[in-house]
């Protein structure tokens, strides 16, 4: 087969100088940091130089034992994930460790920043974190979505799709951020990898935002593709070389599961519509990147104040007591099959089939 070509239509074309002067100094609006522009303009010239000269990974070391080649430098940033990883691996995988689950409050809504007011989902997912943490054995991990909005300088970049031009070019963590010429840092992801990686179940609890789970939910999720058949070398790619990365892919991939085993719970509510489809849409994601369904009673989804006013949700909420009874049953149903996974007990139905379709 002919080497498949890699596709390109334009040059690159930084920004103007002004353009860029103007976005930087977008940062520093408020009229606090009038007093000290002479400093402001030295750290401008430099975030230009990095800029233009684009000064991705500005430090960098060798790869190290364990890799392709270990000579070939690697984003410091990049390791210290990678070995935050291998640490929490070597966490989930010792058998005396209490049984750690992964508790995601998907909503963004908060009361620290506009609307002024805690979620819904928050409480739910509060509900469980209690549960879980009364059961002997287990531990609990609260991942609140809703720090992207009310916490400063966190964010979770966009995936940038590197998995369409080839599997391999997609690392494992994700290699694209931070990326410090264009000022893409504290990406959140670094953190969240070892969380996802150290848990034995997770359990992800969301609200509808029409019809899909909210944007900031869907930015975790796009990230965590490199979890499902993503490259934990780049150095066989040479860092970002998308035509070495399709000369691995057509060589043969064995598209690594990187969360295969874990059990989940999904939990979706709404008001209108589209709570049924998107509980739907999350099992399909998190059972193709290998991870194991709790069963029926641990997948939910449920109206809360369905066509009432939004202003009375909270009140709808604390009416509706069944709600948190399921909460409490999905939440044990997690727990039991987190059990049988660590006991051995629990058997895959397609437990050493081979995938002809792979991908």
């Amino acid at each position: 087969m002919a080497k498949p070509a890699v596709r390109r239509e334009t040059q690159w074309v930084p920004l103007a100088k002004e353009q860029f002067r103007e976005r930087f100094y977008a940062r520093f609006y408020d009229p606090a940091f009038d007093g000290v522009q002479a400093e402001l303009g030295k750290v401008f010239e430099k975030a230009w130089d990095g800029y233009i000269v684009y000064r991705k990974s500005p430090r960098k070391r060798p790869a190290g034992k364990g890799f392709a080649d270990p000579k070939f430098e690697l984003p410091i940033e990049w390791l210290e994930a990678r070995a935050a990883i291998d640490a929490a691996e070597n966490r989930q995988k010792d058998p005396k460790s209490p049984s750690r689950i992964l508790i995601v409050n998907g909503s963004t809504r908060s009361e620290h920043t506009c609307p002024g007011e805690i979620s819904k989902t928050r409480r739910l997912a509060q509900h469980a974190q209690k549960a879980i943490g009364a059961m002997p054995g287990f531990e609990t991990d609260f991942l609140d979505i809703s720090t992207l909005a009310d916490e400063p300088y966190k964010t979770i970049y966009p995936c940038k799709a590197c998995v369409s031009t080839s599997q391999p070019l997609c690392h494992w963590p994700c290699s694209c951020y931070p990326n410090h010429a264009v000022g893409q840092v504290n990406d959140w992801m670094n953190e969240l990898y070892p969380r996802w990686v150290a848990a034995h179940g997770v359990m992800i609890l969301c609200p509808v935002h029409w019809y899909q789970v909210p944007a900031s939910l869907k930015l975790m999720i796009d990230r965590l593709v490199c979890a499902d058949g993503g490259n934990p070398d780049p150095t066989t790619t040479r860092g970002k070389d998308p035509a070495l990365a399709k000369e691995l892919e057509l060589a043969g991939w064995d598209y690594p599961k990187h969360l295969e085993g874990r059990a989940y719970s999904i939990v979706v509510h709404g008001d209108a519509a589209g709570p049924e489809n998107v509980r739907r849409m999350l099992a399909d994601w998190l059972n193709d990147i290998g991870m194991v369904s709790a069963g029926q009673t641990a997948l939910m989804d449920t109206w809360i104040g369905w066509f009432q006013p939004y202003a009375t949700s909270h009140e709808d909420l604390d009416k509706d007591q069944d709600v948190f009874s399921e909460i409490t049953n999905a939440a044990a149903a997690l727990a039991n099959m987190v059990k049988q996974i660590r006991s051995g007990q629990y058997r895959a139905p397609d437990e050493g089939l081979h995938d002809p379709r792979e991908k």
